[in-house]
């Protein structure tokens, strides 16, 4: 098989995995179903994955590249406190509410115990580059004295979990349906508005 008609056939496997993962979890998935899925021959989808312990870290792994795309678009350099960190949060918001990241983490903590590794691949794709980039920013503004902070990284924490408070663990249970554009925006605006004036100490 050529590499030519490998990767089509691959990214197949992969978004009809991702498809049956999503909607029925890891365990009440075989790989014949995945091969129906996709479709493709169950001797191609075992010419790709050597089972579906392999197929499923592949899965999350490119759910979290997807995520880690929109992560790294987030480019604060200017002084320009508000305008950065609203950019910053949204971002943020719009990623953690998506359906399909919601879905993600429920399926990662559901099989963590078996797959202790996706964790951390998880936790790496966004959470921790957008916690990075706001100390990276926060740290720039503290050393050119337009804010008086003791601890970068709490505060960095802090301001990421504001914005996730209690509504993302109802949507995570599904007992909240995920903010609509306009309750994101009210939410990111008193988010800001409390984190300058109760965590930053901005100055002119």
């Amino acid at each position: 098989m050529s590499s030519e008609s490998c990767e089509p056939k691959r990214e197949a496997i992969i978004e009809g995995a991702t498809r049956m993962f999503l909607k029925h979890g890891f365990h009440q998935v075989s790989m014949d179903r995945i091969a129906k899925e996709a479709p493709v021959s169950k001797a191609t989808l075992y010419q790709h994955f050597e089972n579906k312990n392999a197929l499923f870290s592949a899965v999350i792994s490119e759910l979290c590249r997807s995520l880690l795309d929109t992560m790294t678009e987030i480019t604060p350099e200017s002084n320009e406190l508000d305008k950065n960190l609203r950019q910053i949060a949204e971002a943020f918001i719009d990623l953690i509410y998506t359906e399909e990241a919601l879905a993600i983490y429920r399926l990662v903590i559901s099989e963590c115990r078996d797959f202790p590794e996706l964790g951390q691949v998880v936790y790496d794709s966004a959470p921790k580059i957008a916690l990075t980039q706001l100390e990276h920013y926060l740290h720039n503004l503290k050393s050119s004295g337009h804010i008086d902070i003791p601890d970068i990284k709490f505060s960095a924490d802090a301001f990421f979990s504001l914005l996730k408070g209690d509504l993302h663990f109802q949507c995570l249970l599904g007992i909240s349906a995920p903010p609509s554009p306009e309750q994101k925006r009210l939410l990111i605006d008193q988010v800001i508005e409390f984190y300058l004036r109760g965590v930053l100490n901005a100055t002119d």
